[in-house]
């Protein structure tokens, strides 16, 4: 057996002992991952905005949420970050932030999308960032308030 086929019969096997929303999910959030992707490259971010919330410029929102939309909300967490490794395309984290926004907004749970800027240390160069966040759970992108300087927020509440 080749060690190809070893590794992707354990990938196989990993895969169907994730939970039932993951497995669900898998591939939408592929295609919504690639979409989102197709839109960052062929829409400019003016025509972009308005579908990614309410623009509440520099402010930093964090919504109450009840027990099962934080549960919620950590699954569509882990499905997405699963889901964009496997992307042969650019997943990084503005289409994850798009792709948390549509299926956040889906499960109506209350989110806050994150743009930020930090200047890398060693080469002097501005680095960008999107991140999401429902409540307290970082939805995509992490917990990147300490590493980046807000510069724009969208809500949906």
């Amino acid at each position: 057996m080749s060690r190809f086929s070893k590794s992707s019969g354990r990938k196989a096997a990993r895969f169907f002992h994730k939970p039932a929303f993951t497995k669900y999910w898998f591939i939408p959030v592929w295609l919504m991952l690639g979409f989102s992707r197709l839109l960052i490259v062929m829409i400019s971010f003016r025509r972009l905005a308005p579908y990614l919330g309410r623009a509440v410029g520099l402010s930093a929102y964090s919504h109450l949420l009840t027990g099962d939309q934080e549960a919620q909300a950590l699954r569509i967490a882990q499905v997405i970050r699963l889901t964009a490794h496997y992307c042969p395309w650019v997943a990084n984290c503005f289409p994850q932030a798009i792709t948390a926004r549509l299926l956040l907004g889906l499960y109506h749970i209350p989110y806050s999308l994150y743009f930020g800027l930090c200047r890398d240390p060693e080469t002097s160069e501005f680095k960008a960032h999107a991140w999401v966040t429902a409540g307290r759970i970082p939805v995509s992108g992490g917990q990147s308030f300490h590493l980046y300087t807000v510069v724009g927020c969208y809500i949906k509440s």
